[in-house]
């Protein structure tokens, strides 16, 4: 255990040494179904679910430190995501295997449904790469609308989840520490009401040259004023072994309009220039592809249910030359 690591965990054990008031305990979800059919392709059975638990709870200590847990579940309805956090006017600490920093802002870009590739679209390596992972983070609020966002991963994981009295072991030998996180800017205080500020950075490495590390970064700005919003974002991501170095460079664009509270459309692209070559960067035509994906959506809300529709069309999908990938989703969400 390293020093940040020993200090963090001392910090927690601090916020936990007070007695507590009683506490609540909620239970919300979502289940959605969506009907898609591609183009060009056989389509099968073309219904589909997502459906997800959330048990989360929450209690104030006598000091005014409000202690925070929830657990999720997966598809299946095995364990998820779960998380302890610690919160009081300074800031939060937080320990689990949720809340990735980058995973949560990987694309920002306003949309009335899904991101440009969020049905199945294409094939893309976007940022957020520890968003499964076992670390240790804090939140913290500054003034002028600005929130910092920051989490470290001890040898990470690969998505492993350690259980409670045990350790991850030699199985991640080959890994290094990592880190991730976010800084987001309410550029009201700067003259500009409803544009924001979004960047993100995250790397993770490995002590085998064998094996990939990860550096991934991200800049976004995005703008609301009345019905009409828009954003552009980009992503960076380096993969790096034996030599070796795939990057990933991104453009993702949306604007949205609001027809009405419960109406709104919205069209988006993202475009994925991926350079598949060496140290210096070289590559072939056959490997150095750029993947766009365009999307039109449609999002019509009635009270806790959202009906969504998208049209999405890709091209050298998968980053295979010519590669055609186009398909058609309609989704019934439902939040309780």
């Amino acid at each position: 255990m390293n020093k940040i690591t020993k200090i963090l965990v001392a910090i927690s054990f601090l916020f936990t040494i007070t007695a507590a008031n009683a506490g609540t305990l909620e239970v919300t979800g979502n289940m959605e179904t969506t009907y898609q059919s591609q183009a060009g392709s056989s389509t099968g059975n073309p219904l589909g679910t997502d459906r997800e638990l959330k048990f989360s709870g929450s209690t104030e200590l006598d000091s005014g430190i409000t202690v925070s847990v929830f657990q999720d579940t997966s598809d299946n309805l095995g364990y998820g995501n779960s998380q302890l956090a610690f919160s009081n006017s300074m800031g939060t600490i937080y320990v689990g295997t949720d809340a990735d920093p980058m995973d949560s802002i990987d694309d920002v870009t306003p949309s009335a449904y899904e991101e440009a590739n969020g049905s199945g679209s294409g094939t893309y390596v976007d940022v957020g790469s520890f968003a499964g992972d076992m670390g240790i983070g804090t939140k913290v609020a500054l003034p002028y609308g600005v929130s910092i966002d920051a989490k470290y991963y001890p040898r990470h994981t690969e998505g492993v989840k350690t259980g409670d009295n045990a350790k991850s072991g030699d199985g991640n030998a080959n890994t290094t520490d990592a880190f991730s996180t976010k800084i987001i800017a309410d550029l009201t205080e700067a003259g500009l009401p409803g544009a924001k500020l979004t960047t993100g950075y995250a790397y993770g490495g490995f002590n085998n040259p064998a094996h990939n590390s990860t550096d991934e970064a991200t800049v976004a700005l995005t703008y609301a004023t009345g019905p009409l919003s828009f954003g552009y974002q980009l992503k960076h991501n380096e993969q790096g072994g034996n030599l070796r170095h795939t990057r990933y460079k991104d453009d993702a664009f949306g604007v949205a309009y609001a027809i009405n509270d419960a109406l709104s459309v919205s069209f988006n692209r993202t475009t994925s220039k991926r350079n598949n070559g060496d140290t210096n960067g070289v590559g072939t035509a056959t490997t150095n592809i750029t993947q766009e994906t365009d999307a039109f959506n449609i999002g019509y809300a009635i009270g806790g249910m959202v009906i969504g529709f998208q049209e999405a069309s890709t091209d050298n999908a998968n980053y295979v030359l010519a590669g055609e990938d186009d398909s058609r989703t309609l989704g019934v969400s439902v939040a309780f």
